[in-house]
């Protein structure tokens, strides 16, 4: 990252639990990646109730990185059969 990049401080709450995060992305980008993280946990723990929140946080980083690599695979397939259409 650049050093004359604005950086964005914002406060949000995940899993009750406040942080301030930092970033070049804008508050509402912050916001919601923030408020997606935050339904995984829920939806986990919903499923798993008795797990510490450790184990919470590796399934939730687990599940969103798998999530991010299905959507990244489709992306791939939708680019390759646009660019077999323009042959």
């Amino acid at each position: 990252m650049l050093s004359d990049t604005k950086k964005n401080r914002t406060s949000v709450v995940i899993h009750g639990q406040q942080y301030t995060i930092v970033g070049s992305e804008s508050t509402n980008q912050i916001r919601l990646v923030a408020s997606l993280v935050d339904n995984k946990m829920r939806e986990i723990r919903s499923l798993n109730p008795s797990l510490d929140i450790n184990k919470l946080a590796v399934l939730t980083a687990v599940n969103a990185v798998n999530d991010y690599l299905k959507e990244k695979e489709r992306a791939e397939r939708l680019e390759a059969e646009i660019q077999r259409l323009k042959e």
